[in-house]
C-alpha cells in the first residue's frame, strides 16, 4: 500500500529530545559506572588495610628521677629482675644408717615438728645389737667385780703378811711378803682392766643405742614436707649407691622463711642497699603483688653471666607464696630520694621490655608508632635485667613502640595496633 505524497511533508526529525531507547541506556550506564567506582573504592580501601601488618606495641614510660611515683602509687622502680621463690631454711631428710624402709608418717604438705618421727628403718638388726651389747656390759661388769674380789683378797693378805713381819721376822720372810704384794699389784692390774673392759663395753652399748635411734628418721627442723623421695619398703641409705636405692625420704622446708632469689646485671647493683624496698610479683598471680625488702646482696659475681645474686625477703608470705614459683621483684627507689635529697642526677628513666630494642649494625634501635607506620628511632640502651632494658638517650617518654608481631621491621612499614 503506497503512502500519499501529501504526507510527506509532515515527517520530520526531533533533534531537541533524545529518544527513549537512548536514554535509557545513558541511564544505565552512569548506574554502572557508580557501582564499578563504588566496588573499586571499597576494594583498594580493604586492600590498603589488609597491607597493614598487626603488631604488638607498648609505652616507653618515663620514671622521673629521683622518686617518680608508679602506676601503682608507690615508689618508682629502680631495677627489675627475675629469679624464684627458694626457702632459706630447707633440706634433703636422709637416714643415717642404710636399711629397708618399714614405716613412712608424712605426706606432701604434712607439717612436722623438730624431733618428730617421719620414718623408720626395719630395725630387728640393731636390737639385736643392743641386746647383745646389753649383754655384754653386764659380762664386764661381772668380771670387774670378780676383779675387784681378787684385790681386796690380795690386799688383805699383804697387810697380813706385812703386820706378822713386823711383829716378827722368824715367822714372815721378806720374799712372801715381797711375793703378797707383787700379787696385789696384779689384781689391781687386772681391776682397772675390768674397768676399762666395762667402760668399753658401755661405749658399745651407747654405740648399738644411737644405731638403733638412727633407724628413726626425724624432723631436723619444723617446717613443711614438699616431695616425698621415698616409699615403704625401698632401700635408704646416707649416699646414693645406685640402682633402687634411695638417697632422701623426705624433702621439707620452712615456709616462713620464704625469700626471692634474683639475678641483677652487675650494670645496675650499685642502685641495690641492704633493706631497701621492693615490690614481688609472682607468676602465678600476675595481678598481686607482694612487698618484701632487700635482705642480702652476695658480695660475689657470675664472671660469665655478669650477674650478681640478690636475695629479697617477703615481708608478709601467705599460703599463696610456694617454693620455687617464678617471680619479678621491681626494686624501688631508697627512701632518701622519694624524700626530694639531692642527687647527681635528674634525668628520666626510661625502661622497656627487652623485645622492643632490636640490634643493628652494631647498633640499638627502636621502632617508633606514628601514624600508622615504623619509624626506626638509635637509642642508648643498658643491659638486660629482669626482661626490661633502659633507655639511657634516644627517647623522651610516652612514645608508642613496636614490641613485637613483624620479623623484619623497615622504615614506613603500614602496621595496625592489635594489642597496645
Amino acid at each position: 500500500m503506497s503512502t500519499p505524497l501529501h504526507d510527506l511533508g509532515k515527517l520530520r526529525i526531533d533533534r531537541d529530545s533524545p529518544p527513549p531507547g537512548v536514554r535509557r541506556a545513558v541511564v544505565r550506564n552512569a548506574i554502572f559506572a557508580l557501582i564499578v567506582f563504588g566496588v573499586t573504592a571499597v576494594v583498594l580501601i580493604v586492600l590498603r588495610q589488609r597491607s597493614a601488618v598487626p603488631v604488638q606495641t607498648i609505652v616507653a614510660m618515663a620514671t622521673a628521677y629521683p622518686g617518680a611515683k608508679g602506676s601503682a602509687g608507690g615508689a618508682g622502680t629502680s631495677v627489675t629482675a627475675n629469679g624464684y621463690v627458694v626457702a632459706r631454711t630447707r633440706a634433703a631428710v636422709s637416714s643415717k644408717v642404710p636399711g629397708r624402709l618399714a614405716y613412712l608418717g608424712v605426706s606432701e604438705g604434712s607439717f612436722v615438728n623438730t624431733g618428730d618421727v617421719i620414718a623408720r628403718l626395719e630395725n630387728g638388726d640393731y636390737e639385736a645389737q643392743v641386746a647383745e651389747a646389753t649383754a655384754n656390759l653386764a659380762t664386764r661388769h661381772a668380771q670387774q667385780d670378780e676383779a675387784e674380789a681378787d684385790r681386796d683378797q690380795q690386799q688383805h693378805d699383804a697387810t697380813r703378811l706385812r703386820d706378822i713381819r713386823a711383829q716378827n721376822k722368824q715367822l714372815v720372810s721378806q720374799q712372801e711378803v715381797d711375793a703378797a704384794e707383787t700379787r696385789l699389784a696384779t689384781a689391781d692390774a687386772r681391776v682397772k682392766a675390768a674397768a676399762a673392759r666395762v667402760t668399753a663395753a658401755e661405749a658399745a652399748l651407747r654405740f648399738a643405742h644411737v644405731n638403733l635411734e638412727n633407724t628413726q628418721i626425724r624432723a631436723p627442723f619444723t617446717g613443711t614436707v614438699l616431695r616425698k623421695e621415698a616409699e615403704v619398703g625401698e632401700v635408704v641409705a646416707p649416699s646414693v649407691g645406685g640402682g633402687l636405692t634411695r638417697g632422701a625420704v623426705v624433702t621439707m622446708a620452712d615456709l616462713k622463711s620464704l625469700e626471692v632469689e634474683v639475678d641483677v646485671n652487675e650494670a645496675y647493683i650499685a642502685r641495690l642497699r641492704g633493706g631497701q624496698s621492693a615490690r614481688i610479683t609472682l607468676d602465678a598471680y600476675p595481678d598481686t603483688s607482694f612487698a618484701g625488702h632487700v635482705r642480702q646482696v652476695v658480695p660475689t659475681a657470675d664472671r660469665q653471666r655478669a650477674t650478681v645474686q640478690v636475695k629479697v625477703a617477703i615481708d608478709h608470705p601467705n599460703s599463696q607464696v610456694l617454693p620455687e614459683m617464678g617471680a619479678r621483684v621491681d626494686f624501688l627507689e631508697p627512701e632518701a630520694r622519694l624524700a626530694g635529697a639531692p642527687v647527681a642526677a635528674a634525668t628520666p628513666r626510661i625502661r622497656v621490655p627487652a623485645a622492643a630494642v632490636y640490634e643493628e649494625g652494631g647498633h640499638s634501635i627502636v621502632w617508633v608508632v606514628r601514624d600508622g607506620r615504623l619509624d626506626a628511632r638509635t637509642v642508648q640502651a643498658g643491659p638486660v635485667s629482669g626482661g626490661f632494658r633502659e633507655i639511657r638517650s634516644g627517647l623522651a617518654g610516652g612514645e608508642l613502640l613496636l614490641s613485637g608481631g613483624v620479623d623484619a621491621p623497615r622504615n614506613g612499614m603500614r602496621v595496625k595496633l592489635s594489642k597496645p
